[in-house]
């Protein structure tokens, strides 16, 4: 048995160290806001934070998460108040299927976690290899920008 440390709380789970973190996210942790979208590493759905960096959970093996803090989707609201990034999604309308939203949403709070006031340009990279089948790219840069205002407003509140 081996310990994660997910969305702030010790999880103990026997894994093989080379099995996918998203793998042992959805499978055994039943956490699955985290999507499998290529498995390739191309899409984006299945990003997390580890760290505070967003990283494809899909590529990344669970072995080198230990001992790490890992943020899912489930893990950025805080009770019934959701993340400033997650609220200016809402306000935005910056999902159809909303398939590819959980992965965007953590790029972009890793971005605002770098930049608290990003410009479009540093949204279009931190955004690149996220893919949206719906093509909700404008409003997804929309909403890093809304959220850059919320976080803001907030004192900055992005982890």
């Amino acid at each position: 048995m081996t310990k994660l440390r997910v969305n702030g709380t010790d999880h103990s789970v026997p894994i093989d160290p080379d099995r996918s973190l998203l793998y042992v996210l959805r499978e055994e942790l039943r956490l699955t806001g985290t999507k499998y979208g290529c498995g390739e590493g191309e899409c984006g759905a299945c990003k997390v934070l580890v760290d505070g960096v967003a990283v494809r959970a899909c590529q990344t093996p669970v072995g080198e998460a230990v001992g790490r803090s890992i943020v899912t989707i489930e893990g950025l609201a805080q009770g019934e108040h959701l993340h400033p990034v997650q609220q200016a999604f809402v306000e935005a309308g910056a999902f159809q299927c909303g398939f590819c939203t959980s992965g965007m949403i953590i790029a972009a709070v890793s971005l605002l976690a770098r930049s608290s006031q990003p410009s479009v340009e540093e949204i279009r990279a931190a955004m690149d290899g996220n893919l949206c089948r719906c093509g909700g790219y404008l409003r997804i840069i929309d909403a890093v920008q809304r959220a850059s205002r919320l976080s803001s407003g907030a004192g900055g509140a992005v982890p």
